[in-house]
């Protein structure tokens, strides 16, 4: 038996996340260096990750690519707070230009977490792209270098976005209507 789907309102549909990714790529290809290392924080970033990255090939740049897996949510619906790392990258950074991609930009915790970590693995330059930036809810005093979309504060599903691992394949960033 197949999950009911809830009530969803589209807050971006794939043509507007498509279109600011293709910008996004071009920004990037015009300011950072073609080598760049990307560590794509998983699992939410995982769909805006492998779209931005095909951009990037379309502009040109061939970035390495490596993995990091960073928990502050679990299955809840706000951040616990702290930061665990959960699997690590196996990219040496030394000396390297490095772009951390995340979905979402709220607390700041994760994006600082991630930042300070190739900084003191001696990562030459850090820079971060997200998907979503809530700077409403900003904890920590940090800035992403690009972001696709400001966003308010509401919880939003989809684009490999989840709520408790559900709702990641949607095709749209939304919000789960509460009946």
């Amino acid at each position: 038996m197949k999950n009911e789907m809830p009530d969803i309102d589209v807050v971006f549909d794939a043509e507007t996340i498509a279109e600011r990714i293709e910008t996004l790529a071009a920004e990037i290809a015009e300011k950072l260096p073609e080598n760049l290392l990307v560590i794509v924080v998983l699992k939410g970033s995982f769909v805006f990750a492998a779209d931005l990255l095909r951009a990037l090939d379309r502009v040109g740049m061939r970035p390495t690519v490596d993995f990091i897996t960073l928990s502050s949510y679990g299955l809840r619906t706000e951040s616990s707070g702290n930061v665990e790392l959960t699997r690590d990258i196996s990219e040496n950074v030394k000396g390297r230009c490095v772009m951390i991609v995340d979905d979402i930009l709220d607390t700041g915790r994760t994006l600082a977490f991630a930042k300070d970590l190739m900084t003191a693995r001696g990562a030459q330059a850090v820079h971060s792209c997200v998907l979503l930036d809530k700077y409403e809810k900003r904890e920590v005093s940090i800035k992403a270098d690009y972001v696709g979309f400001p966003i308010d504060d509401f919880f939003v599903v989809g684009y490999g976005i989840d709520m408790a691992h559900l709702f990641r394949s949607l095709p749209f960033i939304g919000v789960v209507r509460k009946k």
